[in-house]
């Protein structure tokens, strides 16, 4: 069990809290958030519910209060409205993380960092540069949300469950995103493939249509904002699964927004390829074969961040 602190109690945030709480992933939550009333107002409705679910305190505090925190996830930031993209809230947010990182970094420097307002990827690197933390502290939550609703149109294309689809989405957690099809497959059989080997009698599934999958993958977010005005359920999910997974004894593979150091040709600007997520952060990464034309579309991702990053003041 640990202590996690989570900074920013807007519709993400708070539902992290008590994702975390009704999984019982803690045995503490602190909640932080410049509307001090917001906090204690969303502490107090978890806190009210806790007796039906395993024991945890939640409680709102100051960032004093982050002392000794096992994780720390920063959500605060303005939210991205219908028709934004995420890189269009870059300096706004950036400023924003500018005025947190000392601060909390001040009563929890060994904690492990998620970051998980937008834009992302652009955020980790700001965390990356402006804090004396290692970098194996600071984990962005990057495309593991794009990863998840890729595999849940694949899940629903071919009837199967979920955990057996093993694709991924590299790069930003945005439009210059990317699936590398070629290491994408359904219980090891490539996906290309799979339509041509099932044996059923109702075996009527057509090939794949790649480019609609991603497109789906690519628009879900706006889709959501657009009909409920914010997406935070399956952010909040995903931000979960990487606390469980920075708490377990085992190492797990997740597509985390992480600083580049010349895997694939790129460095210096943080996207999503796979990485290795232990107890306590980033354990290393994995960097399977791809192909050349993914890699083309890696580094693109990797120039549309860096230009964003030139025009941002960090």
């Amino acid at each position: 069990m640990s202590k996690i602190t989570i900074i920013g109690t807007g519709s993400v945030g708070s539902t992290i809290a008590y994702t975390l709480a009704v999984g019982g992933q803690a045995n503490e939550i602190v909640l932080i958030d410049i509307n001090a009333e917001k906090a204690l107002g969303e502490a107090l409705d978890i806190r009210q519910g806790i007796p039906f679910c395993s024991p945890v305190s939640v409680y709102a505090g100051s960032y004093r209060d982050a002392c000794d925190s096992d994780i720390v996830i920063i959500t605060s930031g303005l939210a991205r409205k219908p028709g934004q993209s995420r890189l269009d809230l870059a300096q706004t947010n950036v400023d924003i993380m500018k005025s947190i990182i000392p601060q909390i970094t001040t009563y929890a420097p060994d904690a492990t960092y998620i970051i998980v307002s937008n834009p992302v990827d652009i955020l980790t690197y700001v965390m990356c540069k402006c804090s004396d933390l290692p970098e194996t502290k600071i984990i962005g939550s990057g495309t593991i949300l794009d990863t998840s609703r890729l595999r849940a149109r694949i899940s629903e294309f071919y009837n199967i469950n979920q955990q057996n689809v093993h694709a991924y989405v590299f790069g930003e957690h945005g439009d210059s995103s990317f699936v590398p099809w070629s290491i994408a497959n359904i219980s090891n059989v490539p996906i290309h493939e799979y339509h041509n080997v099932i044996s059923s009698e109702n075996n009527l599934y057509p090939s794949l249509n790649k480019e609609e999958v991603e497109n789906y993958m690519k628009k879900s977010g706006a889709r959501v904002i657009q009909r409920k005005g914010a997406t935070f359920y399956a952010v909040s999910l995903s931000v979960c699964h990487i606390c469980k997974c920075l708490m377990a004894g085992m190492d797990t593979t997740l597509t985390i927004s992480t600083m580049m150091h010349g895997e694939y040709g790129i460095s210096d600007v943080c996207l999503s390829t796979l990485s290795i997520v232990g107890r306590d952060g980033i354990r290393g990464k994995l960097n399977p074969a791809l192909t050349d034309e993914e890699i083309m579309l890696l580094r693109r991702s990797a120039d549309n961040l860096k230009t964003v990053i030139k025009s941002v003041n960090i």
